[in-house]
């Protein structure tokens, strides 16, 4: 099976232009670890769940990391190093003591920036690898025959992209895409729903609870099953605290956590400086519709559910930001909503430039609104017919 991924070339590179530690964040499953190895197969492994790797590098001792690492030099990736007290610690003293080529991996960005601020000032690059791009799913699925970033070009283009003749149905692959979202193992078990909601029971879990980021499981599941269901809408603060009997700060810190776990992610509004602009309220959408469907356990069939449209709003969002990302093109991504409710789903901008796109599984129109403030804009209707 092919499995290139967007950032293949990005971390191939990256030693041969800077000596700065490779920092590779993503969730737990984003393909991390086979990543690497596939690029870097002489590197030296160094897994921090290893409780001997883990001892070891806990100890903080220059010597002792003589002991731990070959003499041969070379590239040495530390695996989940989020999980040691101190992560910034362990990389500055391989950085400064033992010279190598080092790559550092992890799961909570939180964690990692947080311990590694100081550590690691000037020292390290930050990469992120995100669930499958729609491209890489059919790319490693044998559909199509190479990567592509077509669907953020799409909508940067103004929705033009029009319908074409394909050798696969792309409607059945947006189905299942939606349904069960675009972890690597969905290419190897596809509609596995017992490995997304055992995914969401444990291993989304494990690091919140062993870095003791969260201190109410409950809550904190309770309080992702309710922004699972408002996919797409408006966070309201107030309410979500008044339903899980908890204050606001709560609430907020926990959201925190969850976007820098790479779970979820706020999107917030675009103001051009009108009063009549919504300023402050941001909207909630998951890295994964898998995830999100597997949290709510509602894997039914994508065309009968009220949820379709929400879904397909958030897998469209997410390609954007990953391709955004991936090919540091730039763009910031907002939504736009006024007081009168005149609302566009995604607006990108850029210095001057201005996108907006209205997102929608079947049929839809652009809101005049916008167009009629920001002619500027390039403007489209992004649907399941043009988006690809």
């Amino acid at each position: 099976m092919k499995i290139n991924r967007h950032l293949d070339t990005q971390l191939q590179q990256h030693f041969k232009t800077y000596k700065e530690v490779l920092t590779l964040l993503g969730s737990r499953q984003s393909g991390k670890t086979t990543l690497l190895k596939r690029l870097f197969p002489d590197a030296q492994y160094l897994l921090v769940d290893n409780e001997p790797v883990r001892k070891a590098l806990e100890s903080f001792d220059v010597n002792t990391y003589k002991s731990l690492l070959r003499s041969d030099g070379g590239v040495v990736v530390i695996d989940e190093i989020h999980l040691l007290s101190n992560p910034g610690r362990a990389a500055k003293i391989i950085y400064d003591q033992l010279p190598r080529h080092l790559i550092i991996t992890g799961s909570s960005s939180l964690h990692i920036r947080h311990t590694t601020s100081e550590s690691l000032a000037g020292r390290k690059i930050d990469y992120l690898l995100f669930p499958l791009t729609f491209s890489e799913f059919l790319f490693q699925n044998d559909v199509e025959p190479h990567l592509n970033t077509t669907i953020l070009e799409n909508i940067v283009a103004g929705g033009r992209q029009q319908p074409q003749a394909r050798l696969f149905d792309l409607r059945a692959m947006v189905r299942q895409v939606l349904l069960y979202g675009l972890y690597p193992a969905m290419v190897n078990y596809p509609g596995d729903r017992i490995y997304l909601e055992n995914f969401v029971d444990s291993l989304i879990f494990k690091d919140l609870l062993e870095l003791q980021l969260i201190d109410n499981r409950r809550v904190a599941l309770n309080l992702l099953k309710l922004l699972a269901y408002q996919t797409g809408s408006l966070i309201n603060y107030a309410e979500l605290a008044a339903r899980l009997q908890v204050d606001q700060r709560t609430v907020k810190r926990y959201i925190e956590i969850f976007e820098q776990s790479f779970i979820l992610f706020r999107l917030y509004p675009f103001v051009g400086n009108r009063r009549q602009e919504i300023v402050k309220t941001p909207k909630i959408y998951f890295y994964d519709t898998g995830i999100r469907n597997a949290l709510i356990s509602d894997f039914s069939d994508i065309d009968l559910r009220p949820d379709a449209g929400a879904l397909f709003e958030n897998f469209i969002i997410v390609e954007c930001l990953k391709a955004n990302r991936y090919l540091n093109a730039g763009y910031s991504l907002h939504y736009w909503r006024t007081k009168q409710h005149a609302e566009v789903d995604l607006v990108l901008t850029s210095g001057k430039e201005i996108v907006g796109a209205e997102i929608k599984s079947g049929r839809g129109a652009f809101s005049r609104a916008f167009t009629s403030r920001y002619p500027e804009a390039r403007c489209g209707v992004i649907t399941m017919e043009n988006f690809y």
